[in-house]
């Protein structure tokens, strides 16, 4: 399997009063392509600093972030703008959907952005939607859709630029468990079906498990990784154990 993000040694370092502190503390890990990670943490754990780096939205003090090949840490702003407008999706908390616009034109806005004529435009946000189930609400303003709907606009949206990773800053932070559920199953079914490198932030365990792998952080090191795949394996081998005897 291929490594499409790699983190080498990343260090950050933040200077509080006279103090010094270590936001992420010498991490390690690599994902692979078409795998949902899931990175687990309390607050301030370094979780979203992790998730800011890996999106080279942050240079780390020491270290590397390698992304597809490319050095994160090396590039310049115009660098990084340009990177993670050509491979990267974001889906956020507060859904950060434009009250103006109904869903079809919030998930057309960021090929605007790329110069891709409108009739295109409004074409791949049509199928972007019925990909995540909302074909009735495609003339709807964020007002008259609810959190779980905002929110698969905010999925269709990442998806629409044809993204290699999407990066989740707690995807359900505001939404009820039944809604976080449905759109944990989306995310799930999206990196499935559209082969898409999902890595998703949250302080939620229960959330986490629909991830292949878990990348637990305390503050800033990586203290385990969780296999949900070998998981869900050794659990289906001993009910099969279980039903033989």
């Amino acid at each position: 399997m291929k490594k499409i993000i790699e983190a080498k040694h990343l260090f950050k370092l933040y200077r509080v009063g006279d103090s010094i502190v270590r936001a992420l503390n010498g991490v390690n890990f690599s994902i692979y392509e078409g795998e949902f990670c899931a990175i687990v943490g309390t607050s301030g754990s370094g979780k979203s600093t992790l998730l800011n780096m890996l999106a080279g939205l942050e240079k780390p003090t020491k270290g590397e972030v390698i992304i597809n090949g490319v050095h994160m840490e090396k590039l310049n702003e115009d660098g990084l703008v340009k990177f993670r407008r050509e491979n990267v999706g974001f889906i956020f908390q507060s859904f950060h959907l434009i009250g103006t616009m109904n869903a079809v034109e919030n998930v057309a806005l960021p090929l605007s952005f790329r110069g891709v004529p409108k009739s295109k435009r409004m074409k791949i946000a049509n199928e972007m939607l019925d990909l995540v189930n909302l074909k009735k609400h495609k003339k709807h303003l964020p007002n008259q859709m609810s959190g779980g709907q905002q929110q698969r606009v905010g999925v269709a949206r990442a998806l629409v630029v044809d993204p290699k990773i999407i990066f989740a800053d707690e995807p359900t932070g505001n939404l009820d468990s039944h809604t976080s559920e449905e759109v944990m199953r989306l995310m799930q079914k999206v990196v499935k079906e559209q082969k898409k490198t999902l890595v998703m932030v949250t302080h939620d365990n229960h959330l986490a498990e629909y991830a292949d792998r878990v990348f637990h952080i305390i503050d800033g090191e990586i203290v385990k990784i969780v296999d949900n795949r070998e998981q869900g394996k050794e659990e289906s081998e001993e009910s099969g154990k279980e039903r033989k005897q």
